[in-house]
C-alpha cells in the first residue's frame, strides 16, 4: 500500500474540543482562513489564539467525519491582541478569566504576554489583582511556557510529545537537563519508557556502557520484568547474571552497584530458603506488612461463637443437610478462629459450606462482608449465596492519585465495618492487593479466604494461596470428596482426573463433556463457529453472547483469540445496514459486540436502570456495545447491567470477547466453554491451564480438536515456580540481610 504524502496547515486555534491531561491527546478546532478544521493528535501545549503549523494526514474516521491528524506540530504563542485576548479568555492559565483577560489586554496589549512572563508583578497595576494574584498567575504562565520548551527540548531524543508531558510532570523545568545527564530516569515508573529506548538515548549521548546508573537502570529493569512475569522477588545468583548478559558487563562490576542499590534502599534484599533474594521495596513492605498482620492476627483472633458444634447441628436441622466430616470441620473452623483457609476442586461442597458459615454467623448477630476479585466472580458468589458480594476495589474504595496508580480509602485509619470478611478466588489475587485488602481489616475481624490452589496463579506478583497453605501457619481445610450429585457431572470427574495426571474421558456422548475429533486448524475454526452460531443455540437455548464462551491457551496463532474473534464476530455481529461501526487502534468494534475490559480503569463511572451510579471498570469484565455516537465521540457498553460511556482514549482498552485467553476468563464461570485443541506453545500447553479451562464449564464442555493435544496438556505438569517470600515471612524463615 503507497504511503500517503504528508500535508501541512497553518492556522489559529479557535477551541479545544477535548484533551486528555495525562498524554496530552487534543482535538481542536483550526481556522486556517478557508474553514475550520477539526485537528487531532498530542498536542498538549496549543490553545486558543495559538498559532499552529501542523504536518500530517486527512483522515475520515468512521464515526466523526473529516479530520486532520497531525503527527507533528509547531506552536507559536499568540502575537497580536485580538489571539492574546483569545487565549486569555479560555482559562489557559488558572486563574485568568474572559474579563480579567479583557483588563489584562486593553492595559498592556500586544505585550501581555511578555509581561506576565518577565515582569508579573506589573499585572497588580489592573484593578482587582494583588500583588499575590499576579505573582501566581506568572507562575501558572511560566509553567505553560516551562512545558512547551521541554517538549521542544526533548524533540531530538525522539519523545513523542505524550511522553515529554509525562517526563515533565516528574522532573519539571529541568527535564532535559536530567535526561542528558541520566537518561535511565525515563525508565522510572512515572514515565514507564523501556529500557531499551534509554540505553539508545543513552548511547546517542555516548555515556559509557559501564555508567553506574545504567548498571543501575538494567538490574531495576531485570527485576520489574520478573515483577510482571508473577515474582515479587528473584535470586540474587539469578539476577545479577542476567542483568549482566543484558548489560554485556562483568558481573564484578554489577556486584559493586548492586551493594550500593542495597545501601541506599532502592532494592532490599534478605535470606529466604538460604538464598539472597532481591526485592523492589514496594513487594517486600507489602509481603512483611501482610505476614506481620496475619500473625497478629492469629495472636489475636476474633472472638469464637459459644457452643460452634452445636451450632453447626442445629443448622443442619433446620435446613435439612447433614454435612461432610471436611466441611464440618470447616465450617467450626470459622466459627472458632479468626481466619479460615478453604479450599478445594469443583464439586467438593466449597459453597454449601461458605452458606452455612454466613447464615450461622448471621444468625450470631455478626456483620458478614462478601468479595471477590473481579466483577464476574463478584457476581457469581452472589448468585451461590445470595448475599450481596463486591469486588475487592469496590469494597476497599478504590480512589487513584495523580499518576492514575489506585489508592483505597479504606486502610488502617478508616477499616471495614464488618465482623466477618469472605473473600473467594483467592488464586486472583496478588501480595498487593492483599495487603491492601489485610491494611483496610478492623482488630477482631473474622477472615475466611477460599479458594482453589489448583488453579492459575495470579496476573498480578505473588503467590498468596499457595503461600499460606505452604506456610502451616494458617488453619487450613482442603474440601477432598466429591459429592454425588457432582459426580454425575462429566466435567467435575475429568477436572479430577486431569488434576491427576490422567486423561479425561473423552467417548461418553451422555453427560456435559464432549470432544469433537477435527485434525486441521480450518476445521477446527470452522466448527467452533458453527457452534456458537448455530448448534448450541439451536439445541441447547443458548445465547452465543452471553451463555457461550469459547477459550483458547494463547492469543496468537490460527486458533488464538484474535483469529478466533474476528471470525465470530463475523458470524454472530455481520455488518448489517444501519448497525454502526468504529476502528479503535485498529480493530474494528460494531454495535452489539461482545467486549471486555482488559485493564482496570478505576475513573469511568456507570450507571445502572435503577439510577444507581458507581466508579471502576476492571480487567476481564464483560460486556456489550451498545452504542456508537458519532457526534459525542463516545461508546456505550452494557457492562452486566452496568452502563458504562467510554470516550475515544479510554476505548483503547477494549477488545473483542467472543474468544478470551483462559488466563483472562480466571474468575468467571460460563453455562458453556468450548476450547481448540490444537499444538501450540508447550509453556502455555499444560495441565493446570487445561484444569483452569475445564472448571469454567458450569453446564456443557466442549473440546474441539485433537486427542493428541489434550494428552500433551494432561502430560505437561509444568508449574511456573514463582519467588515469592511470604510463606517464609510467614514461618520466621525469611532473614533480613546487611548490605554487604
Amino acid at each position: 500500500m503507497e504511503a500517503q504524502t504528508l500535508l501541512e496547515m497553518t492556522g489559529t486555534v479557535e477551541h479545544i474540543t477535548f484533551r486528555n491531561e495525562c498524554n496530552g491527546y487534543t482535538v481542536l478546532e483550526l481556522n486556517n482562513g478557508e474553514e475550520l478544521v477539526t485537528v487531532v493528535g498530542s498536542m498538549p501545549t496549543a490553545e486558543p489564539g495559538d498559532e499552529l503549523h501542523v504536518v500530517g494526514q486527512w483522515t475520515e474516521h468512521p464515526s466523526f467525519g473529516r479530520q486532520f491528524s497531525a503527527s507533528i506540530y509547531e506552536r507559536m504563542p499568540p502575537a497580536t491582541t485580538e489571539s492574546i485576548l483569545l487565549y486569555l479568555s479560555s482559562g489557559a492559565v488558572r486563574g485568568i478569566g474572559r474579563a480579567m483577560a479583557k483588563k489584562i489586554v486593553s492595559i498592556f496589549g500586544s505585550q501581555s504576554l511578555q509581561i506576565m512572563e518577565r515582569e508579573p508583578l506589573r499585572l497588580a497595576e489592573i484593578s482587582g489583582i494583588s500583588q499575590r494574584k499576579a505573582e501566581q498567575i506568572g507562575q501558572e504562565y511560566r509553567k505553560k511556557l516551562g512545558i512547551r520548551e521541554v517538549i521542544l527540548g526533548l524533540k531530538e531524543f525522539g519523545m513523542k510529545p505524550e511522553e515529554s508531558v509525562r517526563i515533565y510532570r516528574t522532573f519539571g523545568p529541568d527535564s532535559v537537563s536530567q535526561v542528558r545527564s541520566d537518561p535511565y530516569c525515563l525508565c522510572e515508573d512515572d514515565v514507564g519508557l523501556s529500557f531499551q529506548r534509554a540505553d539508545g538515548i543513552a548511547e546517542t549521548l555516548e555515556h559509557p556502557a559501564d555508567d553506574p546508573c545504567r548498571v543501575r537502570a538494567g538490574i531495576l529493569y531485570v527485576l520489574q520484568h520478573n515483577v510482571n512475569n508473577g515474582h515479587t522477588c528473584l535470586p540474587k545468583e539469578k539476577l545479577l547474571p542476567t542483568a549482566a548478559r543484558m548489560l554485556g558487563l562483568p558481573q564484578e562490576l554489577l556486584d559493586e552497584v548492586f551493594s550500593q542499590m542495597v545501601q541506599e534502599g532502592s532494592v532490599i534484599i534478605c535470606t529466604i530458603q538460604d538464598r539472597t533474594a532481591a526485592y523492589l521495596p514496594r513487594l517486600y513492605r507489602a509481603e512483611v506488612f501482610a505476614a506481620q498482620r496475619l500473625q497478629m492476627m492469629m495472636d489475636y483472633p476474633s472472638q469464637p461463637i459459644p457452643d460452634a458444634q452445636q451450632a453447626v447441628e442445629e443448622f443442619e436441622s433446620k435446613i435439612g443437610i447433614s454435612y461432610a466430616d471436611e466441611q464440618k470441620e470447616a465450617i467450626i473452623t470459622a466459627l472458632t478462629h479468626g481466619m479460615l483457609v478453604l479450599t478445594g476442586g469443583p464439586g467438593t461442597g466449597k459453597t454449601t459450606t461458605l452458606n452455612a458459615i454466613i447464615r450461622i454467623l448471621q444468625a450470631k448477630g455478626e456483620k458478614v462482608l462478601l468479595a471477590a476479585p473481579t466483577g464476574r466472580a463478584a457476581k457469581r458468589m452472589s448468585e451461590l449465596t445470595g448475599e450481596e458480594a463486591k469486588t475487592l476495589h469496590r469494597l476497599l474504595q478504590v480512589e487513584w492519585d495523580e499518576t492514575d496508580s489506585p489508592t483505597f480509602a479504606r486502610n488502617e485509619q478508616k477499616p471495614l465495618e464488618c465482623d466477618a470478611l469472605i473473600v473467594d478466588e483467592l488464586s486472583m489475587v496478588d501480595i498487593s492487593l492483599f495487603e491492601a485488602l489485610l491494611r483496610a481489616l478492623p482488630m477482631g475481624c473474622r477472615l475466611v479466604l477460599v479458594g482453589d490452589c489448583d488453579q492459575l496463579p495470579s496476573v498480578g506478583p505473588g503467590n498468596v494461596l499457595g503461600d499460606l497453605i505452604a506456610s502451616g501457619m494458617l488453619p487450613v481445610v482442603q474440601l477432598q470428596r466429591i459429592f454425588r450429585q457432582s459426580m454425575q457431572s462429566l466435567i467435575v470427574t475429568n477436572a479430577h482426573r486431569i488434576l491427576a495426571g490422567e486423561m479425561p474421558v473423552l467417548n461418553d456422548c451422555t453427560h456435559d463433556f464432549f470432544f469433537m475429533q477435527r485434525s486441521q486448524p480450518e476445521q477446527i475454526a470452522q466448527t467452533i463457529r458453527d457452534l456458537c452460531a448455530v448448534r448450541l443455540p439451536a439445541s441447547y437455548d443458548l445465547s452465543p453472547m452471553t451463555d457461550i464462551q469459547v477459550l483458547s491457551p494463547t492469543r496468537k496463532t490460527q486458533l488464538g483469540t484474535v483469529q478466533l474473534n474476528t471470525l465470530l464476530q463475523n458470524a454472530l455481529n455481520p455488518r448489517e445496514h444501519g448497525k454502526k461501526e468504529i476502528k479503535i487502534n485498529g480493530r474494528l468494534f460494531r454495535e452489539g459486540d461482545k467486549v471486555m475490559q482488559t485493564r482496570n480503569n478505576y475513573t469511568l463511572t456507570w450507571e445502572k436502570e435503577d439510577g444507581s451510579e458507581g466508579e471502576g471498570v476492571f480487567n476481564g469484565d464483560i460486556g456489550i456495545l451498545r452504542q456508537v455516537d458519532r457526534g459525542g465521540s463516545t461508546i456505550t457498553v452494557d457492562m452486566d447491567g452496568r452502563i458504562v460511556s467510554y470516550e475515544l482514549e479510554t476505548a483503547t482498552d477494549l477488545e473483542l470477547a467472543y474468544a478470551l485467553t483462559v488466563h483472562k476468563s480466571q474468575g468467571s464461570e460460563f453455562p458453556a466453554v468450548i476450547m481448540p485443541m490444537y499444538p501450540g506453545p508447550r509453556p502455555l500447553y499444560y495441565r493446570n491451564l487445561f484444569y483452569t479451562a475445564i472448571t469454567r464449564a458450569r453446564k456443557l464442555l466442549i473440546l474441539v480438536g485433537t486427542q493428541r493435544t489434550v494428552q500433551m496438556m494432561v502430560s505437561n505438569d509444568r508449574r511456573m515456580r514463582r519467588y515469592s517470600g511470604l510463606r517464609d515471612f510467614l514461618t520466621g524463615e525469611a532473614v533480613p540481610n546487611d548490605a554487604s
